[in-house]
């Protein structure tokens, strides 16, 4: 079963995330900041890890920047989440070594297609 690690700081988001992901098979973890999810990518190694942006204590392109420096982490997928759709914002989490750069919006379809495409079907 692949792990996804999810990080971001609304409980809200990291639930339907979560439901949706578990619903689909994967295991799910969660963290919601950017000191916890370095934290948990590190002790958990997940298959997949979906970021958000604008995190607390830590923000999500720093989190990616981290993350792809350590070797035994860094071919890790990393899924940058945001509800900004700014080109800029985009371009930020390229820069940071994101894999995938997801805009959140209402509809998990997209998502876990890609997630599904990276990972294969759970």
């Amino acid at each position: 079963m692949a792990h996804i690690l999810v990080i971001d700081d609304s409980a809200t988001i990291r639930a339907i995330l979560k439901s949706a992901l578990e619903a689909k098979g994967y295991q799910v973890t969660e963290g919601s900041d950017g000191e916890i999810g370095l934290e948990l990518a590190q002790t958990q190694k997940p298959d997949l890890i979906l970021l958000d942006a604008f995190l607390p204590k830590i923000d999500g392109w720093k989190v990616c920047r981290q993350l792809k420096a350590i070797p035994l982490i860094q071919a890790i997928p990393i899924f940058m989440l945001t509800g900004q759709t700014e080109d800029i914002e985009q371009m930020r989490g390229w820069e940071a070594g994101a894999d995938e750069y997801i805009t959140k919006s209402g509809d998990l379809g997209p998502l876990l297609t890609t997630i599904a495409k990276r990972l294969g079907n759970p």
